[in-house]
């Protein structure tokens, strides 16, 4: 992966050689960071980079640093604003991630929240699949079960958390799967690794409630308006167990890295007709064409760079 060539780090855009933390760094050592993920989409014909809900973005982002006793000064407005600076700066031509990360700051031993400093840092990189296999993905059943609200807040983006995703990915990696799905402790769907899940099954989407232990995913909320608005299909919050996934017509996992992602089979077990259905299709092309700033109706989700 190529490096950026600048950050926003300690208030200012600089070269990004010079953005370091220490080894002690709170963060580094206890997880008590939280961070986000936008990206932003390069248009051809208009030569316009489209950065995607930025305002919706750093709200959730404000959010999960308020968990942990974070502060953000910063306004979601003006954070975009920072993102722009920043992505203006890189000049880049292509589909970016961007990376904001608040953190604490501090370098010293002990587990705590309080009486710590934090510091706010944003980077981009150039960026297309997360999922290589994003139209007929492989997944599988992870043997780890997803954190509990009651033990890391998973509607927030915390560091530490994703640990437990690391183990679920890995896990799915190394025994040949594109990706994997993880329980509940009651044994209800949550998640992907890091991407929240739609059903598709008797003419109806499902997908789980945030009582899930689920992120409550931008993309997510963009695509089950997309679902009723342009589809026309009905989308409902409820659980999900593990057999109904088995059984559903399609199913599909969401993100702002995995985008729309489709996915074909769960456990070696073929979905629907072993290829990509109708309404992942469907909304895979509304979608692209929202992010790269072709459908008028959303322009209001997109923020120009340039």
């Amino acid at each position: 992966m190529d490096l950026p060539r600048y950050a926003y780090f300690h208030g200012q855009i600089i070269p990004y050689s010079e953005a370091r933390v220490g080894v002690l760094t709170h963060a580094l050592n206890y997880g008590t960071a939280v961070f986000g993920g936008l990206r932003a989409y390069w248009n051809a014909e208009e030569e316009q980079l489209y950065l995607f809900r930025p305002l919706d973005h750093f709200k959730r982002f404000i959010g999960s640093a308020k968990l942990l006793l974070m502060e953000i000064d910063q306004t979601p407005e003006e954070l975009t604003q920072i993102a722009v600076a920043l992505l203006r700066q890189e000049a880049y031509r292509c589909n970016v991630y961007v990376r904001p990360l608040a953190y604490k700051s501090d370098e010293v031993i002990g587990v705590r929240l309080h009486n710590l400093a934090h510091e706010l840092s944003i980077v981009s990189i150039p960026f297309e699949l997360y999922v290589t296999n994003d139209t007929s993905a492989h997944v599988m059943f992870s043997s780890w079960r997803r954190v509990d609200d009651n033990m890391i807040p998973a509607r927030g983006k915390i560091s530490g958390a994703y640990a437990n995703s690391s183990f679920i990915k890995t896990e799915a990696i190394q025994a040949g799967f594109d990706e994997a799905l993880v329980l509940t402790q009651e044994g209800h769907v949550s998640e992907g690794s890091a991407m929240n899940i739609f059903m598709v099954r008797d003419g109806v989407v499902a997908t789980p409630p945030i009582t899930e232990n689920i992120l409550e995913g931008i993309t997510r909320k963009s695509v089950m308006k997309l679902l009723t608005d342009e589809i026309g299909i009905p989308v409902v919050e409820r659980p999900i167990d593990r057999t109904e996934v088995y059984l559903c017509d399609e199913f599909f996992m969401t993100g702002t890295a995995a985008q729309v992602t489709a996915v074909t089979r769960v456990d070696h077990r073929p979905i629907g007709t072993r290829v990509m259905g109708p309404v992942a299709a469907q909304l895979r092309q509304i979608f692209s064409d929202i992010c790269h700033g072709r459908h008028p109706k959303y322009h209001h989700w997109n923020t120009p760079v340039y």
